[in-house]
């Protein structure tokens, strides 16, 4: 598993799984966590129960996630299998969790320690609907949170309290999309040209989805954002020992795992 080299804040934990030390078989060898996928139902719960046990008393809570911006507070009482693609929470013991594999997940915290949220950001959540997706609607939710969160004496909400990680994902050498991906980013952030190169056939681009993450996080006013850079031990398509892959597994080997990023108030 893989511990987040950020400043945490007090009392704030956070790890990405990959896809070592579980039990499924290929092509989910061998911790994946998704239950969708076609996996044996019993390995998934094995694996899910070995990650439950690296989380020091906290509990996961796995969304049904839909490449939307949909968001969900959670708390004590939540049930896994709830439809968005972020969550949030105020309260110990539960944990934020996102499963990927390509698509980016970006843990957030307050540097008080007091809320945490994850997001799923696949290219369509990320872009969303004129500039609003996955990124701003769980942010919102944040600022609101943490506001309530913070002493009566905190007037404001400052972005610059909040930290931002950004997990492994498919990286801009292996990310190719069409001119439809690059222009629902450029429409509303014409210098979002810059994450885009052109690809190996006409229309098609090389994508860095890290580096459009930064951009939307950047636009949001967060300042303070570790982990994936863009470079090749972030991706997940060129490392087949340690990370799922969807666009690389499913049609060469028939099916592909899911790894997890989780954060959670100790």
């Amino acid at each position: 598993m893989i511990t987040p080299d950020w400043p945490a804040p007090p009392g704030v934990q956070a790890l990405c799984t990959t896809r070592a030390g579980g039990v499924s078989l290929p092509p989910y060898d061998s911790l994946n966590l998704g239950s969708h996928v076609g996996d044996d139902p019993a390995a998934v719960r094995a694996n899910r129960q070995r990650l439950q046990a690296a989380l020091h008393g906290a509990r996961p809570v796995f969304l049904t996630q839909v490449h939307g911006d949909g968001v969900v507070h959670i708390t004590a009482d939540t049930q896994g299998g709830t439809e968005a693609d972020a969550c949030i929470t105020d309260q110990p013991g539960v944990a934020c969790t996102i499963m990927v594999a390509d698509c980016l997940p970006v843990l957030l915290a307050h540097e008080s320690g007091t809320v945490v949220a994850a997001a799923h950001a696949g290219w369509r959540g990320l872009a969303g609907v004129n500039g609003q997706g996955v990124l701003e609607s769980v942010f919102k939710r944040f600022q609101a949170l943490a506001l309530i969160q913070q002493a009566p004496s905190a007037i404001e909400f400052r972005a610059n309290e909040v930290l931002a990680w950004l997990g492994p994902c498919i990286g801009p050498q292996a990310f190719e999309v069409g001119a439809e991906v690059r222009a629902a980013f450029c429409a509303v952030d014409p210098a979002a040209a810059g994450c885009f190169t052109p690809g190996g056939a006409a229309g098609k681009y090389l994508c860095d989805l890290a580096g459009l993450a930064r951009r939307r996080l950047n636009a949001l006013g967060l300042t303070r954002i570790h982990g994936n850079d863009g470079t090749p031990p972030w991706c997940t398509v060129a490392n087949a020992s340690r990370f799922f892959s969807h666009r690389r597994d499913t049609a060469a080997l028939g099916g592909s795992g899911r790894f997890a990023a989780c954060i959670w108030r100790g």
